[in-house]
């Protein structure tokens, strides 16, 4: 379009990807009875640029667990991934960066 305000598709494409790993975070989490922080969080970045046949995406997700240690978090991390509903869509397809904070 013309540009000027709103939200583009990589933004809600990276809100849509933050609150689904939360979910999915919370279900593995709750599977080993660990309670998902209050100051947990996922942020996810969309960024679009060109690929060797027209444009692709790609996503980083940073995560924080809060206070729980970072070997746990990361094993946390890495199950919601597969759980992840966003995540089986774009395995394969784009790039995704997972960091743990």
């Amino acid at each position: 379009g013309l540009g000027g305000e709103g939200t583009n598709p990589e933004q809600l494409f990276a809100a849509g990807y933050s609150a689904c790993f939360i979910g999915a975070l919370k279900v593995v989490m709750g599977q080993a009875k660990i309670k998902f922080p209050e100051d947990g969080y996922v942020n996810a970045k969309v960024s679009i640029g060109p690929i060797t046949q027209g444009f692709g995406i790609e996503a980083e997700l940073n995560i924080s667990l809060g206070n729980i240690d970072k070997e746990t978090a990361t094993a946390l991390v890495e199950k919601a991934h597969v759980v992840c509903p966003y995540s089986n869509a774009t395995r394969g397809n784009i790039k995704v960066t997972l960091n743990v904070l």
